[in-house]
């Protein structure tokens, strides 16, 4: 099992005085869509960070990630002593304990929804999971065009503008980058790989993420995995 560890390359912000040690343990960043979410988050805001990454559907994987969390999944933050085991659960830590940071919208009502879109992305769409799963380097337009997968993609493109038009002003979802930006960023690349086509206006929201510096560095980092996972496309 290959494990790394490395400080966040694009983390800004200093580890303030009182502040605990973050590691945040994470799968392979080609296919590990809910490592993604909570790496995207801490490296956009500049949080510093220790990553390790264990590699996903080997012999001793299973092991590997007991280590760090009983749950047998990843993501995984540890602060501390203490293992946080869920992707929206450590963004909401992250929140609290960097409110400089705006994680999330300043407004209540803006607030509120990022939070629902981010629990609903958190909890459905698994036709979008099962029959477009995650592969950053892959290309495989018009495949995965399952009933499901397609009403999930038209609730995503609901979601999508309901907020860009209510929140962001056209930008992210919520004007400034926020947690539900990271939520939506393995949904942008996982439409990317299977040439999902978009409105004009939502094509250019998936584009402000994908060249979001966070989403752009995963991306490349994905792209320079050598590692081929059995049972994916």
């Amino acid at each position: 099992m290959q494990i790394t560890e490395l400080e966040a390359s694009s983390s800004a912000v200093p580890q303030k005085a009182g502040k605990p040690d973050l590691t945040l343990v994470i799968g392979n960043k080609n296919y590990s869509s809910w490592s993604m979410r909570p790496w995207v988050a801490l490296t956009a805001f500049g949080i510093p960070f220790k990553e390790v990454r264990i590699l996903l559907d080997q012999a001793d994987t299973a092991s590997e990630i007991a280590r760090y969390s009983t749950a047998g999944r990843v993501p995984v933050l540890l602060v501390g002593d203490t293992s946080i085991w869920d992707s929206l659960a450590i963004c909401e830590y992250l929140a609290e304990q960097y409110p400089e940071c705006g994680m999330w919208p300043k407004d209540v009502l803006a607030r509120a929804i990022a939070r629902s879109v981010c629990a609903e992305m958190h909890s459905g769409f698994n036709g979008l999971r099962t029959s477009m799963t995650m592969d950053i380097r892959g290309q495989y337009p018009g495949k995965g065009r399952t009933a499901a997968t397609q009403a999930d993609i038209a609730r995503i493109v609901e979601i999508w503008e309901n907020c860009l038009s209510k929140f962001g002003h056209h930008q992210f979802l919520f004007g400034d980058f926020s947690i539900a930006d990271a939520f939506f960023a393995p949904v942008v690349t996982r439409f990317r790989t299977y040439g999902v086509p978009l409105a004009p206006a939502l094509q250019a929201y998936a584009e402000r993420v994908q060249a979001h510096p966070a989403v752009a560095q995963w991306m490349r980092e994905a792209a320079a995995e050598p590692e081929e996972l059995p049972d994916h496309r």
